[in-house]
């Protein structure tokens, strides 16, 4: 039996496709009240006064909730009020809560709140916030509670400094002769998930705190507000249903704090908060921005030898996520690529902007864009293929990472197999530039990517596996199905461990933190791993007890037996067995007498040898393997107006080991299309009061249908061994290297450098208009 690789259907696709999913906001109970937030329509700005008059007077208002006497918060770095009080800090930030009978009605008593503001100073870039006489965002900085991680510089607006140092900075540029240097950058943006955020709590009289939330993190939820409002944590249960769509955005703890504390006003009664698609994209955090200056070295024959590096990350107004973006964008800050001298510097930056979530890459794809273009940039100054400027540089066994991991095939994979496959899958060979008449050009790009996950040094993962009379069982694990299929992955290593039919396995969606074991978030590529290891202990749990019940119904020693097929039986001689189905609830004699129970098994894993990283030079192992790949990009534009169409999309991806083929190319295929949209379409604009001027889908502009080029899909298996069946992750990868790719295909076809994002025929005109 062999259910590894093939595609199999998700478990919850009926559900889905019937429409009879249900999500967060589908969910009412008796008695429950509505909330709706008050946003800052300012940036920066002082709150004078807030006059409810009128909100008081309407009929159905239960509560309106003001800032102050609640907690920071914040999951590195507490600097955020949940409700801001005094001032705000950014343009959608909470300033009251409105509790009513239905939402209309809370929505009407939110219009009818009076907040009168003072405008102060905004800082609208990274870049403006480092100068000495920028505004200071957070004058508290230095007394605000954080983590070992957390390198704040109080009296600035540096949230935190990351250093990477890795070899002898002289020395690289000594025996470096050719060099390249450009900067970069782009606005924040959003994730634009389809489900917009949505949590309702209730507080029982029990003192019980229970909380739905369309959330990748409900684990996370439970602690935090635990530690926020110093709650007993086994008091607090936290529900996820199905979540459509999260991207890393739905892993900040936002929503959840709100609804608890709106329930708190009301007397424990449930309260919903739902957000509108505006809010979605401003209140709650976003995509974080970057400001970045790229310096590479390399011989005549076009070894690198230095990477000189600093990041300005627009970390918002409060640092939340941010601080972790940053340490993971200096992690793999180099791209992967051998370079024995690196220098970067990854700051973290308060601004007057909406402050942002992990997106889909955790800053590896904006890190992987300032990085690649000017690797083009280089090549093209050394008159060299950018692809065979790749391969000659590329990672492998035996090289050390930035932060001084010693790499092996087991943990980096094949980067220039990656690099071969793409050759040929793209027709490189073919020319990267093809003119098709006298205004229209062809034109091809390329990346390289690689991406470890920075994960907490005692995340952990678990699994329960319960079993029916039937035989079939029932697989509980804490990841939350967002829309990468994890859970029927791990229905597929079940079965394949088992050697069960898949369609016995049935897997428990929702997630419910009171009897669902714990999973740490489902971020970073990690569901397969984490889960997955945990499941194969949980399996071999379950085999163990299989083998122990019917060595004595079948009179032989537990090394004899082997468990498949849905029987126990004898491994030299199958004929004598006994049907799992009839001891998985226990055994009955025919007189009547049994033994045993119902079979449990359980399994935890704990990443191991996961370090912080020195905060000097940053060494140190921040995640378990990267996943490396290579990527490119075809474009048809037009030079006269700029116009561009999207031809076709590569990604070659070592993947370990395919688990699910369908899955793992519609995931990679999901992850290009959101890059490419990225890149070419999608951002903020700010005025200069740090408002945002396009919060709505009509003005803020993702790829859509008919704008998609052709997509091309393949996998390198490079085992690794510690995961299971050697897999590794692949959730986000498709993405990472995309701008980079566009922005390299873009710049060879119009002969000019385009290092901002996004890359509109705007852009490329101003750009172009610019060098002449």
């Amino acid at each position: 039996m062999s259910i590894i690789g093939h595609s199999i259907y998700r478990k919850e696709s009926l559900e889905k496709v019937t429409g009879k999913a249900r999500y967060t906001n589908d969910f009412e109970t008796k008695g429950m009240l509505y909330g709706k937030i008050v946003m800052s329509p300012y940036g920066h700005a002082k709150i004078v006064n807030i006059d409810d008059t009128k909100t008081r007077r309407m009929k159905g208002i239960h509560a309106i909730i003001t800032g102050g006497n609640l907690p920071l918060t914040g999951e590195e770095l507490r600097d955020r009020p949940p409700i801001a009080f005094d001032r705000v800090r950014y343009f959608g930030e909470v300033v009251a809560i409105v509790v009513a009978d239905n939402l209309r009605l809370a929505e009407l008593g939110a219009n009818n709140l009076d907040v009168t503001y003072e405008p102060l100073p905004v800082v609208n870039s990274p870049s403006e916030a480092l100068r000495p006489d920028a505004p200071i965002i957070h004058e508290n900085l230095g007394s605000y509670k954080k983590t070992p991680g957390a390198f704040p510089v109080p009296g600035t607006n540096i949230a935190s400094k990351i250093k990477i140092r890795k070899g002898n900075l002289e020395k690289g540029w000594n025996e470096s002769t050719v060099t390249a240097e450009a900067t970069f950058s782009f606005h924040p943006s959003d994730h634009v998930a389809m489900e917009t955020r949505c949590s309702f709590a209730q507080i029982h009289e029990s003192g019980i705190v229970e909380i739905t939330s369309s959330s990748q993190a409900p684990f996370m939820i439970k602690k935090l507000i635990s530690d926020y409002f110093e709650i007993p944590v086994g008091n607090i249960v936290v529900h996820t249903p199905l979540v459509g769509g999260a991207y890393g955005g739905k892993a900040s703890v936002q929503l959840e704090i709100l609804a608890y504390i709106a329930s708190r006003a009301v007397d424990g009664r449930p309260v919903k908060i739902v957000n509108t698609r505006e809010e979605d994209m401003v209140t709650s955090p976003g995509h974080i921005g970057l400001e970045a200056k790229v310096k590479l070295g390399c011989t005549n024959d076009g070894l690198l030898k230095v990477a000189e590096l600093v990041y300005l990350w627009d970390g918002g107004a409060y640092s939340d996520k941010a601080i972790d973006l940053s340490r993971a964008g200096a992690v793999d800050c180099t791209g992967p690529y051998h370079i024995e001298n690196v220098f970067c510097d990854s700051f973290c930056m308060y601004t007057n902007h909406p402050y942002p979530a992990p997106f889909r890459g955790f800053s590896h794809s904006e890190v992987h864009f300032t990085f690649e273009r000017t690797m083009d940039i280089l090549a093209n100054k050394l008159n060299i293929d950018p692809l065979h400027f790749r391969y000659i540089n590329a990672i492998k066994p035996g090289d050390t990472s930035p932060t001084q991991v010693l790499l092996n095939s087991s943990n980096i994979g094949n980067l220039q197999k990656c690099i071969s496959k793409l050759r040929e899958l793209m027709n490189w060979d073919n020319g990267q530039i093809i003119k098709l008449d006298q205004h229209k050009i062809r034109a091809k790009g390329i990346s390289c990517i690689w991406k470890n996950s920075t994960i907490d040094s005692n995340a952990s993962s678990g699994v329960i596996l319960t079993f029916n009379p039937d035989g079939s069982i029932n697989l509980i694990s804490g990841v939350i199905e967002i829309g990468t299929g994890t859970k029927t992955v791990l229905a597929q290593i079940l079965a394949e461990r088992m050697k069960m039919p898949i369609e016995k396995i049935y897997v428990q969606m929702p997630v419910n933190t009171q009897s669902t074991p714990e999973h740490w978030k489902t971020v970073a590529s990690r569901g397969i791993f984490m889960a997955g290891r945990a499941l194969l202990k949980a399996a071999d749990d379950a085999i163990t007890q299989l083998k122990e019940r019917a060595s004595c119904i079948l009179r032989a020693p537990i090394e004899d037996l082997e468990v498949g097929y849905e029987k126990v039986f004898l491994r030299d001689d199958p004929s004598i067995n006994v049907d799992v189905k009839d001891i998985a609830y226990g055994f009955v004699y025919p007189n009547g007498n049994t033994v045993g129970g119902q079979i449990i098994g359980s399994g935890t894993y704990t990443l191991r040898h996961i370090t912080r990283l020195d905060p000097e030079t940053g060494a140190g192992k921040p995640g378990p393997e990267w996943t490396v790949g290579a990527q490119g990009v075809e474009i048809e534009i037009d030079t006269r107006t700029y116009q561009y169409r999207l031809i076709n999309a590569y990604s070659v991806i070592d993947i370990g080991k395919v688990l699910n083929l369908a899955g793992a190319k519609g995931q990679v295929m999901g992850a290009m299309s959101m890059g490419l949209s990225f890149a070419g379409r999608e951002t903020f604009i700010f005025d200069e009061y740090g408002r945002v001027l396009n919060p709505q889908l009509r003005t803020y502009r993702p790829l859509r249908y008919g704008e998609q080029p052709k997509y091309f899909i393949e996998f390198v298996e490079t085992p690794q061994i510690d995961a299971p069946y050697g897999a590794r992750g692949v959730g986000e990868h498709g993405l990472i290297g995309m701008p980079a790719a566009l922005g390299n295909a873009l710049s060879a076809g119009v002969q000019i450098n385009l290092n901002h994002l996004p890359l509109s025929p705007e852009l490329i005109w101003r750009t172009k208009e610019d060098e002449r």
